[in-house]
């Protein structure tokens, strides 16, 4: 989310000459020294074996109120100081540490000096002097932190009128990229794994899950225990609290969602899951995470769905669409093996978890659906990607495997296509490598056991692939003119080369030939007519509108015939199919089907279906019409949202000279930083997210 940062890193991005530095053991290796000026934490010079966390949560005033236990080791000597990453809007009352007793003395608890210290926007340092008793190298301790954390970037609390019952709160986290250094003090980077345990107390009629293998709860006592047995990074830890009723799906399978949604979910995937997860451990091996359950979040989720281990977090509004549905949840399935089991340790380098992940999804959906529905989904995505690629333009960094953070800027937003598509196409263009994709999936196989539980870099990749493949080594694949794997990781622009989609030409050019019709100066009415929309799938609908809006501006004559031909049949299709046509609607200033986008934004109030529409209200000629159906919903919609939409009103707005907008007053301040970064013109729809 589904999110950052850098100068240059301190370890050669070479590929193929450097020791490997994956982190956190894994196998045996080495402790990464690769720099993460996304996170404030000294974490190089502790190791984290374990924390838990003890909490209450307050619905009534929104806040969490707790301690933390962290149980570390020094590996550095001479370290007097733990810094970890925290944010200002969680509030520290007291620090403490267990000092061993001596000569048979019992241990002793001592309160330990602190301070905060400002390091970005989205985040704090928190300084933590060690007395010399208990820095004893490689010799564990502990400290305790008490504190309360209330609205941060990674707590979002809902009143009962946001959720889909409309009858309790409900709190969730979302903790992609650098936002759960506000839900806990951590080393908020994703090169530091550990095991955790939570203790969660709540109000009655309340039920928390979290991403953890094991949990139990007393009804007595209302408080839910949980265990994660597997290590983790620390933005793979989340919570989700409120009115959610479960049902069994399959053997390790079940579906979390309010009452009023949970029957819809499970007639949705019922039976589907367990079936994916088999074809994924035929490819991949053993799914390692144990449970893989979901649950379903009301529209105000700002993202489409988050891979945490053992429960996916996935938006409700999704559920309208099977093949999205279908998509979004084998990507994040794939993230057990690719993302979560191997994770990438700093955030310039996502797309090892992303592209992975993605090349992963479409390796289970051609096993259980067939090489043509496949490569019509990927050619919807690339065509994206091209999209993004000509509004950027072919020199942006943002579009490098290896992206450069500068400093302060937050890794979320760098969230893009390219993390997903071209990392797709680079893993492609390995598998092409082999010669069998068959072999690929033994070296997948055996890339997953090699760095499981581990965080690794580009250079741990490579040199395992040519490790595995020791003939392609001999042959210098990795300098082959013009594909050179240094120049895919940082070369800015399209991929180097795309795989082929053939096979799913019996589905796209169909779509290609109605664009062609329409494109036309005199579009031919009985040649369209014979097309049936009724009898295509989702993503051959949502190509064919997606090339129909980068043809725009379209004629009136045209939009006329094409309203008369597709909306009343768009109508009942799902959200995914309607927003697109209504961004035709509104690109091309179509006013009689405006009353179609006032009905969809009264209806949709998540962010994935509305920032788009109201960026291109707010871009053309309907600001107008924008504030009106803005103040028309705004109650319904949730407080990030609504400052986002305000200032995308507030910003396209006309504004006399020392004067404010004449349509409605600024935003009381900029988004908040819980928002997701705006994706331009580009929708997050557009994301297998994951973050």
């Amino acid at each position: 989310m589904a999110d950052f940062q850098r100068p240059t890193l301190c370890c050669c991005r070479k590929v193929l000459t450097v020791p490997s530095k994956s982190c956190e053991g894994g196998r045996g290796m080495g402790h990464c020294h690769r720099v993460d000026i996304a996170s404030a934490s000294n974490f190089h010079s502790f190791k984290l074996r374990h924390f838990h966390l003890d909490l209450r949560l307050n619905f009534a005033i929104k806040e969490i109120t707790g301690w933390q236990v962290l149980e570390l080791v020094p590996v550095q000597p001479g370290v007097q100081t733990l810094i970890l990453d925290t944010h200002p809007s969680l509030l520290i009352y007291g620090i403490d540490c267990k000092v061993p007793g001596t000569a048979g003395a019992p241990d002793t608890s001592l309160s330990l000096t602190y301070r905060v210290d400002p390091f970005t926007d989205y985040g704090s340092s928190l300084n933590i002097s060690l007395p010399a008793a208990v820095i004893r190298p490689h010799r564990a301790f502990q400290i305790t932190i008490r504190y309360t954390t209330t609205d941060g970037p990674a707590i979002w609390w809902l009143d009962a009128e946001l959720t889909c019952g409309q009858t309790r709160p409900l709190v969730f986290t979302q903790g992609h990229s650098v936002c759960n250094r506000s839900f806990f003090p951590c080393f908020d980077t994703p090169a530091v794994k550990s095991t955790y345990s939570a203790t969660v107390r709540v109000p009655e009629g309340v039920t928390v899950l979290m991403s953890a293998s094991h949990s139990a709860y007393s009804k007595k006592d209302r408080v839910f225990q949980f265990s994660m047995e597997f290590p983790v990074p620390a933005y793979l830890v989340a919570l989700v609290a409120g009115d959610l009723q479960p049902a069994d799906i399959g053997p390790r399978s079940r579906v979390w969602a309010e009452p009023c949604v949970l029957t819809c979910a499970v007639s949705k995937l019922g039976g589907s899951v367990e079936r994916w997860l088999g074809v994924a451990e035929g490819l991949f091996g053993p799914y390692v995470w144990g449970r893989y359950d979901i649950v379903f979040l009301p529209p105000s989720f700002p993202i489409v769905a988050m891979e945490n281990p053992c429960l996916t977090f996935i938006i409700s509004s999704i559920l309208e669409s099977h093949e999205f549905l279908l998509i979004d949840v084998i990507h994040e399935i794939a993230h057990g093996w690719f993302g979560n089991a191997v994770t990438n340790a700093t955030w310039e380098e996502m797309w090892l978890s992303e592209g992975l992940a993605t090349y992963a999804q479409r390796r289970i959906t051609t096993e259980a659906y067939g090489e043509a529905f496949t490569c019509l989904e990927t050619v919807f995505r690339l065509d994206a990607l091209h999209r993004q690629m000509r509004l950027l333009g072919d020199n942006n960094p943002v579009s490098k495997l290896q992206v450069k953070f500068q400093p302060g800027v937050n890794p979320s937003s760098l969230m893009n296509l390219f993390t997903y598509e071209k990392g797709f196409c680079f893993v492609s263009y390995l598998s092409q490598l082999s010669g069998d994709i068959k072999r690929f999936d033994s070296f997948l196989r055996a890339y997953i056991e090699q760095f499981k539980f581990s965080s690794v870099v580009a250079q741990d990749l490579l040199e395992f692939f040519l490790g595995f493949f020791p003939e392609l080594k001999e042959s210098c694949v990795s300098q082959r003119e013009g594909l050179e794997f240094e120049r895919w990781l940082n070369g800015c622009g399209p991929p180097l080369c795309e795989p082929d989609l053939s096979a799913g030409g019996v589905l796209t050019d169909p779509v290609q030939q109605l664009c062609e019709l329409w494109g036309s100066e005199t579009p031919d009415s009985q040649a369209i007519a014979t097309f049936d929309l009724t009898s295509w799938s989702t993503f051959q609908t949502v190509l064919f509108l997606d090339r129909l809006l980068d043809r725009s501006p379209l004629s009136n004559e045209v939009m006329t015939c094409l309203s008369c031909c597709y909306s009343a049949l768009l109508d009942g299709m799902n959200a995914e199919v309607q927003i697109r046509w209504l961004q035709i609607v509104v690109r091309n200033s179509f006013y009689p089907d405006l009353p179609r986008v006032r009905s969809f934004l009264h209806k949709h109030t998540s962010r994935m279906y509305t920032v788009p529409l109201y960026e291109d209200l707010c871009s053309g000629v309907m600001k107008y019409f924008a504030v009106e159906v803005f103040y028309q919903t705004q109650a319904r919609l949730h407080p990030n949202l609504r400052r986002t939409l305000q200032q995308i009103l507030y910003q396209t707005s006309a504004v006399p000279t020392g004067g404010t907008s004449p349509l409605l007053p600024p935003p009381a301040s900029a988004p908040a930083p819980t928002d997701p970064p705006a994706p331009g013109t580009i929708a997050l729809r557009d994301v297998n997210v994951s973050a």
